[in-house]
């Protein structure tokens, strides 16, 4: 049995990175928009039908873009769930907007789209859905709920790449969607993100806001004579030796992503003693939900303390880790949020969750083992 250190992630490298560095390096153009970033953007279009993808610095960019195309203005308020990462709120609290909290589905951990339309006030203008663990959000219902009060929807799709929701790629079915390629993520880049834009009537926009509220992506393409101020904007390129790793992650995506789901499978086979005998929840993927195995995470049942696991993985050396401390109850969260309702299972299922190691290349034998400390303490 592995008895080595056994980290909770480890980047995956195809081998083609080095090459298309030194090819992007070769080429004169390290800044955003090179050859690399078009095969990337061409690869995403591709990959999930979107009329425009646009690479980013990261996914927090790609909301902050998102944000701006959406016309949030001061008050205004954003539907998410409180479980998620801290920029799925600051992208819109930036514009001046009041997030508001909803409470997720204990089966998923996705907001629970039972409790959007309550939600919802005057001066509501958007929902954005967060595909946690790569498992979508009941799209169909929060769609159908957006169109009955004209409000945008923003999918959090950071956990997303490769995973489908009835046939259709995840960030590809609201208005705006976007991804993550982080150190963490199935398919990275190191840092990087990438907008996706679904409604083509955002598109120049979208492209306007990225170059620094200029219409430079129009000249390059020869479509005006020269490209000047039109409007707001940053600078939300990503650099051009970054989008060549990427590519040479996108290029392999399929196959990463059957890798991880081996290891994802391997872990769900080896942990249903421990649910059976009440000790645990594996993850739920619903009907129609064609995950990635972004990540492999267990609740503990209520009456076993969390930090005692997470000792106990770290004396034997095995990296898990709890995940999001929900941002209601943050200190900003309090500050500029507000909580629709008690968000019971949100704080109840935050606090017994647990990440498992997860990544491509973790061997049977590790997995066993982490299985087998975890079973070896919880029935102590």
């Amino acid at each position: 049995m592995d008895s080595g250190v056994i980290p909770f992630n480890r980047p995956h490298v195809t081998g083609k990175e080095h090459a298309y560095i030194d090819e992007a390096i070769g080429n004169h153009q390290l800044s955003g928009d090179g050859a690399f970033t078009k095969r990337c953007h061409q690869w995403i279009e591709r990959e999930t039908g979107c009329a425009k993808a646009l690479l980013t610095p990261s996914c927090t960019a790609a909301l902050e873009l998102a944000a701006l195309l959406v016309d949030i203005e001061p008050g205004d308020e954003v539907i998410m769930p409180s479980y998620t990462f801290v920029s799925t709120a600051n992208a819109f609290v930036l514009r001046g907007a009041v997030p508001v909290f909803v409470d997720i589905r204990t089966d998923t951990l996705n907001l629970d789209e039972r409790l959007i339309e309550s939600a919802i006030t005057e001066r509501t203008r958007a929902i954005v859905p967060v595909h946690y663990a790569g498992v979508a959000c009941e799209m169909d219902a929060i769609v159908a709920i957006a169109k009955r009060h004209d409000l945008g929807i923003v999918e959090d799709a950071a956990q997303g790449v490769m995973a489908r929701y009835k046939g259709r790629a995840l960030g590809s079915i609201g208005d705006l969607g976007t991804f993550s390629f982080h150190d963490t993520k199935n398919v990275t880049s190191g840092e990087g993100g990438s907008l996706l834009v679904n409604e083509r009537s955002l598109v120049q926009r979208a492209e306007i806001l990225r170059e620094k509220g200029t219409d430079r992506s129009r000249f390059i393409r020869g479509e005006v004579d020269k490209y000047t101020w039109q409007g707001v904007g940053s600078s939300f390129l990503l650099g051009e030796l970054a989008a060549a790793f990427l590519q040479a992650q996108l290029e392999q995506a399929r196959e990463i992503t059957q890798g991880r789901l081996a290891v994802w499978n391997r872990y769900h086979e080896l942990l249903a003693p421990l649910e059976q005998a009440g000790l645990i929840q594996r993850p739920v993927v619903p009907d129609g939900c064609v995950h990635n195995a972004h990540m492999y995470y267990i609740i503990l049942s209520p009456e076993f303390d969390r930090q005692s696991v997470l000792d106990e993985f770290r004396r034997q050396q095995i990296g898990a880790v709890f995940h999001y401390v929900p941002l209601h109850s943050a200190p900003a969260g309090i500050r500029v949020g507000r909580a629709h309702g008690e968000l019971q299972a949100t704080t109840s299922l935050s606090r017994r969750l647990v990440r498992l190691p997860m990544w491509l290349g973790l061997g049977e034998s590790q997995q066993q083992r982490v299985v087998e400390v975890l079973g070896r303490h919880l029935r102590r």
